[in-house]
């Protein structure tokens, strides 16, 4: 199913969409995204097969704001410092999980990625779902990112797209920053368009 934006009204059908432990795929501020129910295993496994992703690599969680975040990652002083000035925004910050996560989401690791965006319905549907989705790019693995919803790339594995919120075309925008903080020290993983200048 795919919708036109009227976030207002789009917002409910994609909480229940993801409820049901189904795929959205929505427009963010850097490229279109696949969200699911971090908390839903047969949800995760439907998106790891859709983008064809490696089953060992994580994915990153979006949230409402730094008070979710908090309650799924151990933020230091320095994370914080840099989720209150960067958030909302597209900075992703890999900090220690929390036990809030569950155990079979990026099953293994010991840090999650954690994103608050400035998209507008973006954070109004993490916001009104009320935990963490999944934020990752809706393509398949190794592909460019998509700016517009074309599914043809996807060939028969589409059909696994629930519901496509189409935002139109969006500006081509690097993917979000990403930065691991382990208690001060910052280590750059992934260089987006926002820079982080602190050490």
């Amino acid at each position: 199913m795919i919708l036109k934006t009227a976030y207002n009204q789009v917002v409910d059908k994609a909480v229940e969409v993801l409820r049901s432990g189904c795929v959205v795929m929505h427009p963010t501020e850097t490229c279109y995204g696949f969200a699911v129910d971090v908390g839903n295993a047969e949800a995760l496994e439907k998106l790891y097969k859709l983008k064809g992703r490696d089953a060992n690599k994580p994915v990153s969680i979006m949230v409402a704001d730094l008070e979710m975040a908090r309650t799924y990652g151990e933020f230091s002083t320095k994370a914080l410092e840099l989720a209150e000035k960067y958030w909302p925004g597209p900075l992703t910050i890999l900090v220690p999980r929390s036990l809030n996560l569950p155990e079979n989401f990026n099953k293994g690791q010991e840090f999650v990625g954690i994103r608050c965006p400035s998209h507008e319905f973006s954070r109004e549907l993490v916001k009104a779902f009320g935990s963490p989705i999944t934020t990752t790019s809706a393509n398949l693995s190794g592909e460019p990112p998509l700016y517009e919803v074309d599914l043809k790339s996807f060939g028969e594995l589409a059909k696994e797209i629930d519901l496509v919120v189409d935002g139109g075309e969006i500006p081509m925008n690097k993917p979000s920053t990403i930065v691991k903080v382990i208690g001060a020290e910052i280590e750059i993983i992934r260089q987006g368009d926002l820079e982080i200048y602190e050490k």
